[in-house]
């Protein structure tokens, strides 16, 4: 049980990540101090990105699953969790849409 909330902890915490990695200059050009926060993290992303890398909370998020007796899911984060959401398959959308 304790398992399967920490790696939902972890997702929540992922997509706040990516999230802030996006959107962190809008966010430093109202708190300049943010940039200190904001620089690296866009840094870490790109640097995954474009390196083609895992981030290591993917593995761990997958390792907790698999310890509280889920199925893991192969690929990375945004494979599984985002282009779901931006790139439904058969017209069918997760979110309904008035």
């Amino acid at each position: 049980m304790i398992e399967r909330f920490a790696a939902d902890l972890i997702v929540i915490l992922h997509f706040a990540f990516i999230v802030f990695v996006g959107l962190g200059a809008l966010l430093s050009l109202r708190w300049p101090r943010a940039a200190w926060l904001q620089v690296p993290a866009a840094a870490w992303g790109a640097a995954i990105e474009f390196r083609h890398g895992v981030c290591p909370l993917t593995p761990l998020e997958q390792r907790l699953r698999l310890a509280a007796g889920d199925a893991g899911y192969s690929g990375g984060f945004i494979e599984h969790y985002l282009l779901p959401i931006i790139y439904p398959k058969n017209g069918s959308y997760p979110i309904p849409f008035a």
